[in-house]
C-alpha cells in the first residue's frame, strides 16, 4: 500500500528526486517579520525577517493549522547550511513564494541542530519515502504531525526534475481540498510504517563481534582508495570514527595494513583543500576524491572527532606530524571558535558575501600584492596556486582564477618557519575580509566532544592550556546546562534552555571521562557518574538499546533509536564506551551488563551492516578483549609522579583507565582505598579485569606490566 502511495503521490505532485545545483545572492530585508523573531536560533533568526509567516514548532502552530484548515509546511535546516541558504534567498525571501506558502500552509521552521529528535524522525520519512535525504529538509504533514510529502531543496519554478514551489503549493492546495481523504490515508500509512519501521530494531540477538570486526576492517580496505588515500570515492568525509575503530584494531591483532592507511588517509587530509592551510581547521568534507575542493563549513564535532583521531594515531605512531595536526586543529578552535564562557561556538559557513568558499580562496596577484614578488612565489609554490586557478565551481565546473591552498604531501617538515610566517602574514590579509557567519550557539553534545579532544590531546602532547581549556568548559556546561528535569541542549546569549537528549548526555560524559584522566579532579568523575546513571533512567529502552529522547521528552510520531554512525558515531556507541569505562574505573560491573545489553539490542543491524555501526565495535572489542586498570598513588605534582604520568600518556591504551588514588576519588572508588604508596614513593598497581599484579614504584617495571 505503502508503495501504491509513492507512486500516486509522483504523479499527483510531480515529483522527482533530482540533485540541483544553483547560487543564490543575499537578499536579507526587514520589511517583513515572523514568530520566529523570538527564537534564540541563529537559524531561525535568519528566516524571521521572511516574507513566509514562519513559526517555530510548537503548539501555537498545530492549533492554527487545525483551525485554519490547513496542511503544515516543516522545513528542517541549520544557520550553516549552504543550500538552506539558497532556498531562502530563492523562495522563502520572495514575496510571491511567500503569498502561496502562507495561503497554502502553516509553515513551521527547525533548527536540527536544536531539536535533533524532529530532524531524526523525519529525517527518516525522507529516507523511507525517498530513499535519501539532506538540508534542507521539507515536509508535508497532516495538522497531527503526520508526513504525506517529504522533499530536500525545492526550487522557485520547476527545472530539472523538480517541482517548483510556485507549483507544488497550488497542488497541494487543490489535493487538500478536494482530495484530503487520500492525503490523510497515505499520511496514516506512511505514519505507521515508520513505527513498524523503529520496532524491528528491539531484537536480542546473538553476538558475534569478532566476524562483524573482521567484515566491517574488510570492508573499509576493500573500498581504500589507493590514489588518494580515504575509503570509497567523491564525495569524501573524514568520518573520524571509523579511523580510530582501525586504529584499534591495528593495536589489538598487529595490522599494519590498516594502520598504514589510517596514517596515508590523514596525511592527505592535512595536505588537502579540506584543511585551512593558511587559518587551520578542517572543512566539513572533499566534494572530490582527491581531497582537494571542500564544502568549506566548519564544524565544532569535525574539528573535536578529528583532534581526537590525529591524537590517538599519534600515540599509535609516535610520528611528531600527527601531532602538530592535533595543535593546529587546538589553535583554531581556541582562536576563532571558543565564547567567553568557556563554551566552543557550533559551526562556521561555508558562504561568505553569498558565495560559498570566497573567505578562503585566493588569486595569485592578491598573493603578491600581500607578500611581495619573493614570498609570493614560495606561497604558489607550497600551497600548489597558479595564475589560471585551481578552482573549478562545484555547480558548473567552471574555473574561477581562483585558488584553494594545499600542499603536494604533509610531514613534519611540510611547514617551515619562513612558510609559516607566509602563512601568518596571509591569515592576517584574510582576517581583513568579511568572514563567514559563526553560529555561535553552544551545543552541550559538541562540547563534550570537544572537551574530550582537548583533554585527551592536553595530556597527550603536555599542553595544559588544552586542559584548562576542556576544564572551563566542562565547568560552564555544569553549572548551566542544568535544569531541575534535567541535563539542556542549547545555550545561547544567556539563554540555556532546550531539554537534553542522549547524545548530550553521552558525548559530555565522555568528555568528563577524559577530562578526569587528564587532571585527576574526582569532581569530573562524580558527574560523570552522575550524568551516566540519569542517562540510563531517562533513556534505556527494556531491551537494552537507548532512545534519543528522554522518557519524559515531547512526544513525537516515533521515538527515535539511533545506532548507525553518521558524522558523529551514534550516542548508543558512546554509551556503550562510557558504561564499560567507567564499570572498569568504579569496579560496577552492572554497567558493563548495560554495554552488553547494547551490543545484543544492536546485534541485527551489526550482523547485517558492521561497517556503518564501526563506533559500537570499538566498543564491543574492548568488553571483548578485556580492560586494563591502572592505579597510581602518591604524590601526583611531584616530578616522580609527572613521570609516570608522562610514560603512559605516551603509550596507546585505548582499553586502559587510569586513576589516581587520592581522598575524593577513594570516596566515589572504595577499592582503591587500599592501594596506598610503598614507601612514600609513586606507586602503580596494574590490573586487567579486576585483578592486580603485585605494586611497582618503577617505571620500567609498570611498562614492563602493560606488555604482558
Amino acid at each position: 500500500m505503502l508503495k501504491a502511495w509513492m507512486i500516486l503521490s509522483c504523479v499527483w505532485l510531480g515529483i522527482f528526486h533530482i540533485d540541483a545545483a544553483i547560487s543564490g545572492e543575499d537578499m536579507t530585508t526587514h520589511k517583513y517579520t515572523n514568530a520566529l523573531i523570538h527564537e534564540a536560533s541563529p537559524y531561525l533568526q535568519q528566516h524571521a525577517h521572511n516574507p513566509v509567516n514562519w513559526y517555530p514548532w510548537g503548539e501555537e502552530a498545530f492549533a492554527k493549522a487545525k483551525r485554519e484548515n490547513k496542511p503544515i509546511f516543516l522545513s528542517i535546516g541549520y544557520a550553516t547550511c549552504h543550500w538552506c541558504h539558497v532556498m531562502e534567498h530563492e523562495s522563502f525571501e520572495d514575496e510571491a513564494v511567500a503569498a502561496v506558502m502562507n495561503e497554502t500552509f502553516v509553515s513551521i521552521k527547525v533548527d536540527r541542530e536544536e531539536r535533533p529528535d524532529i530532524d531524526q524522525v523525519y529525517m527518516q520519512v525522507a529516507q523511507m519515502m525517498n530513499g535519501s535525504g539532506g538540508w534542507p529538509l521539507n515536509i508535508l504533514m497532516t495538522p497531527d504531525k503526520k508526513p504525506f510529502y517529504a522533499a530536500t531543496y525545492i526550487p522557485k519554478e520547476s527545472r530539472g526534475g523538480r517541482i517548483g514551489m510556485m507549483i507544488l503549493a497550488p497542488k497541494v492546495h487543490d489535493l487538500w481540498i478536494h482530495n484530503r481523504d487520500k492525503l490523510e490515508k497515505s499520511a496514516t500509512e506512511i505514519s505507521a510504517a515508520l513505527k513498524k519501521q523503529g520496532q524491528t530494531d528491539a531484537i536480542q540477538g546473538e553476538l558475534k563481534g569478532k566476524a562483524w570486526i573482521k567484515a566491517a576492517v574488510t570492508s573499509m580496505n576493500q573500498s581504500f582508495d589507493e590514489q588518494y588515500a580515504g575509503f570509497g570515492g567523491a564525495p569524501k568525509f573524514p568520518s573520524p570514527h571509523k579511523l580510530l575503530f582501525l586504529l584499534r584494531e591495528a593495536k589489538r591483532t598487529g595490522d599494519t595494513v590498516s594502520l598504514n592507511r589510517v596514517e596515508a588517509t590523514l596525511d592527505a587530509m592535512r595536505a588537502g583543500g579540506i584543511f585551512d592551510q593558511i587559518g587551520f581547521g578542517f572543512h566539513r568534507y572533499s566534494t572530490d576524491a582527491a581531497w582537494l575542493l571542500p564544502h568549506f563549513e566548519k564544524m565544532l564535532y569535525d574539528q573535536a572527532m578529528l583532534m581526537l583521531a590525529y591524537t590517538e594515531a599519534y600515540q599509535a605512531t609516535g610520528h611528531e606530524r600527527h601531532a602538530k595536526v592535533v595543535r593546529e586543529i587546538a589553535d583554531y578552535v581556541l582562536r576563532d571558535m571558543t565564547d567567553s564562557t568557556g563554551g566552543f561556538y557550533s559551526a562556521e559557513d561555508a558562504d561568505s558575501e553569498g558565495v560559498e568558499g570566497k573567505f578562503y580562496v585566493w588569486r595569485t596577484l592578491e598573493l603578491a600584492r600581500v607578500l611581495g614578488k619573493v614570498d609570493a612565489s614560495i606561497a604558489e609554490q607550497a600551497f600548489q596556486m597558479r595564475d589560471a586557478g585551481n578552482f573549478h565551481d562545484e555547480a558548473t565546473g567552471q574555473a574561477t582564477g581562483e585558488n584553494i591552498p594545499h600542499l603536494k604531501a604533509w610531514t613534519s617538515n611540510t611547514l617551515s618557519p619562513q612558510l609559516d610566517g607566509i602563512r601568518q602574514r596571509l591569515l592576517d590579509a584574510r582576517n581583513t575580509r568579511i568572514r563567514p557567519f559563526l553560529d555561535d550557539k553552544i551545543l552541550t553534545d559538541w562540547n563534550g566532544l570537544m572537551i574530550a579532544a582537548l583533554a585527551k590531546a592536553g595530556r597527550v602532547l603536555h599542553e595544559p592550556n588544552y586542559v584548562k581549556a576542556a576544564q572551563k568548559s566542562a565547568d560552564f556546561l555544569l553549572k548551566t546546562m542544568q535544569s531541575k528535569q534535567g541535563l539542556l541542549h542549547r545555550y545561547r546569549h544567556g539563554d540555556a534552555a532546550i531539554m537534553a537528549n542522549l547524545d548530550d548526555y553521552t558525548f559530555l560524559t565522555w568528555g568528563l571521562i577524559e577530562l578526569y584522566e587528564a587532571n585527576f579532579d574526582a569532581r569530573y568523575l562524580k558527574s560523570a557518574i552522575t550524568l551516566n546513571q540519569t542517562m540510563l533512567e531517562k533513556f534505556q529502552s527494556e531491551s537494552g538499546g537507548f532512545f534519543l529522547t528522554a522518557n519524559d521528552a515531547e512526544v513525537l510520531l516515533v521515538r527515535p533509536m539511533e545506532a548507525w554512525d553518521g558524522a558523529l558515531p551514534s550516542g548508543n556507541a558512546v554509551a556503550a564506551h562510557n558504561l564499560i569505562r567507567l564499570s572498569r574505573i568504579s569496579s560496577d560491573i552492572r554497567l558493563e551488563n548495560d554495554a552488553e545489553k547494547i551490543f545484543r539490542h544492536f546485534s541485527p543491524l551489526l550482523k547485517q551492516a558492521p561497517v556503518g555501526l564501526t563506533y559500537m565495535l570499538s566498543a564491543w572489542s574492548m568488553a571483548e578483549e578485556g580492560g586494563i586498570e591502572i592505579v597510581l598513588a602518591g604524590d601526583k605534582e611531584s616530578p616522580e609522579g609527572q613521570n609516570f604520568l608522562t610514560a603512559l600518556n605516551a603509550r596507546y591504551l585505548p582499553n586502559a583507565v587510569v586513576i589516581w588514588r587520592d581522598e575524593r576519588s577513594m570516596a566515589l572508588i572504595p577499592f582503591i582505598q587500599l592501594q596506598s604508596p610503598v614507601n612514600g614513593k609513586v606507586t602503580a598497581y596494574v590490573c586487567r579485569n579486576f585483578q592486580c599484579n603485585q605494586p611497582v614504584t618503577s617505571i620500567k617495571k609498570m611498562l614492563d606490566l602493560l606488555k604482558k
